[in-house]
Order: structure tokens, then C-alpha cells, then sequence
């Protein structure tokens, strides 16, 4: 599957090969300034998530604040509203991200995802609908 590359390349692989123009299955988002992350408006993931597409954002290129609670709180008040909308972070290392076309298969096979698996929107709804998987 082919994502949107928004900022650096992550450090590791998501599982998408990364183009930078249409067209796309999802978006990753490899890294954020402090700017954009406070006042989030990249046109390019909006239109991902009104579409139903995943877009994931690699969570170290996500900016932290460690020397100021304010503007720490701040950045995690706004990842949580990104995650609200349907933005699903990973590390990319420990759990796996689970993409609707390896839901599929999951279900297909009558599986489901290894524990502490990070689900995109739409896999999280293709293995709700038997919610044995879950």
C-alpha cells in the first residue's frame, strides 16, 4: 500500500511504501514541528480522514516539551484530539500496526491481532464486526 509522506521519513518501517503525491492509500506522518502539531490543519490528512483512509503518524517524530508543562500539556491535549479523529500513532517497533487489509486477512483466517496490536480505523472496524476478534 502507498502512504502520503508528511514531514522526515520515520527511523523504521510502517508498512506502506512512502510517495509524496497522489495517488495514496494513507498518510503517514513522519514528523511534526511544534507549530503544526498545536495548530493541526495539513490539508492532505484531513482529506485522508474524511475519506476513511488511515493516516498514521510515527509517533518519535511527534514533538515533545519536556522543560514546560504548559506547552507539554498542550501537545498532549493535541495529540489526543488527533487520535479523536482517527490518527493512530505507533512507535513502529514493539506493536504491530494492524492495516484493514491485514484485518481481513485476520478475519479471514479467524484469527486475531496479537496483543497490545495497534489497529487503524478502519481495520478496528472490519474486526468488530465479529467481535470475537477483538
Amino acid at each position: 500500500m502507498k502512504a502520503l509522506l508528511i514531514g522526515q521519513t520515520p527511523a523504521c518501517p510502517l508498512g506502506y511504501t512512502l510517495c509524496s503525491e497522489p495517488p495514496y492509500d494513507g498518510v503517514v506522518i513522519g514528523s511534526l514541528t511544534l507549530g503544526q502539531a498545536l495548530r493541526f490543519s495539513n490539508e492532505a490528512v484531513l482529506t485522508a480522514l474524511a475519506e476513511g483512509k488511515p493516516v498514521i503518524c510515527y509517533s518519535p517524530g511527534f514533538p515533545q516539551s519536556p522543560r514546560n508543562r504548559m506547552l507539554a500539556a498542550s501537545l498532549a491535549s493535541a495529540r489526543r484530539e488527533l487520535k479523536n479523529w482517527g490518527i493512530v500513532f505507533t512507535d513502529g517497533g514493539q506493536k504491530k500496526l494492524i492495516t484493514a487489509q491485514e484485518a481481513q486477512q485476520l478475519r479471514q483466517q479467524g484469527r486475531s491481532p496479537a496483543p497490545g496490536a495497534v489497529l487503524t480505523p478502519l481495520a478496528r472496524e472490519i474486526l468488530e464486526k465479529d467481535e470475537k476478534m477483538l
